[in-house]
């Protein structure tokens, strides 16, 4: 009775290793213990957080409405009142980051979030049918990388008009074949796998083996690819916004801001060092937090 009784505690305490150990080998916690040991990712992380927080707040945070002028405070120097300064019409320009921020971070994920609203099942379809479907996608797709992404964005937001959606709306449009082209590569290798031909064995159907045995097994390079691609929508936005197609005057935006400061270098530098710091730290940290991901995602590295 005593043996049985220990060989079925040992019996239950194994199993309970088991399921211990299975649920801490889970795939979502190894990527995370990946991604915590990586320093720069974990640096791109923070500040991420950082410029988040700052965006959502930024009605608590700012010290000053970012539209309301100053004619006694036109250009003035950094100093305890304006912390960064102000601009050309005496507004304070750190309050003006501050409301940037959700502009570059709202034009970062909504066009990502059209790129791959449209692109994910374009291309999804193009590697799981195959045949002339995949070859019409295939050559379109090609046509329109041929196309720089960023002359494509400039275009389409000067057909489409001058105003933030619009903007987002081109550079979403314009990144689109990139996730069509990830997308469809991924399939190609996935569905040749052996879970997938004994779904087919089994009779499911031809859209539940895309959708549940494909698609999640797709998704870690698409994340990937979408925290860098946040990064050059942050770009593209500040480049449209620069040049007059993105965030309209008065509404700050921090590509807006460099057009203007770009006539006051020698005098008031302070109005390009600040926005465009926060472009570089931004897109820098999207890079990083990426590139992390990249490694973690990938279950060839430790």
């Amino acid at each position: 009775m005593n043996l049985r009784g220990n060989s079925t505690a040992s019996g239950s305490v194994s199993g309970a290793t088991f399921l211990t150990t299975s649920h801490s080998d889970a795939p979502g916690r190894r990527a995370w213990r990946r991604l915590i040991r990586r320093r720069g990712a974990m640096l791109g992380l923070g500040f991420v957080i950082l410029f988040i927080i700052i965006a959502i707040f930024a009605p608590w945070l700012a010290p000053q409405d970012p539209v309301e002028t100053s004619w006694s405070a036109i250009r003035k120097s950094p100093s305890a009142a304006h912390w960064f300064g102000t601009d050309e019409l005496g507004r304070d320009v750190l309050s003006r980051v501050m409301w940037g921020a959700r502009a570059s971070l709202l034009a970062g994920l909504v066009s990502v979030s059209i790129s791959m609203a449209l692109g994910v099942p374009i291309g999804l379809l193009a590697g799981y049918v195959g045949g002339w479907t995949d070859g019409i996608i295939s050559r379109l797709t090609d046509s329109a990388l041929a196309l720089p992404f960023l002359i494509l964005a400039i275009a389409l937001a000067a057909f489409l008009g001058p105003s933030l959606m619009n903007a987002m709306i081109a550079i979403g449009v314009s990144a689109t074949p990139i996730f069509i082209r990830l997308t469809r590569a991924q399939v190609l290798a996935v569905k040749v796998e052996d879970f997938v031909e004994a779904a087919r064995a089994v009779g499911n159907p031809h859209w539940r083996i895309a959708l549940r045995h494909v698609l999640p097994n797709v998704l870690p390079p698409l994340i990937v690819q979408s925290t860098l691609a946040i990064a050059a929508a942050i770009i593209a936005e500040a480049s449209l916004s620069f040049l007059g197609l993105g965030q309209q005057p008065p509404a700050p935006s921090w590509g807006s801001m460099l057009n203007t400061a770009k006539n006051y270098v020698d005098n008031a530098p302070w109005m390009a060092i600040w926005p465009g710091l926060s472009i570089f730290l931004l897109v820098l940290s999207f890079n990083l937090l990426g590139d992390g991901l990249r490694d973690a995602l990938d279950p060839r590295h430790k």
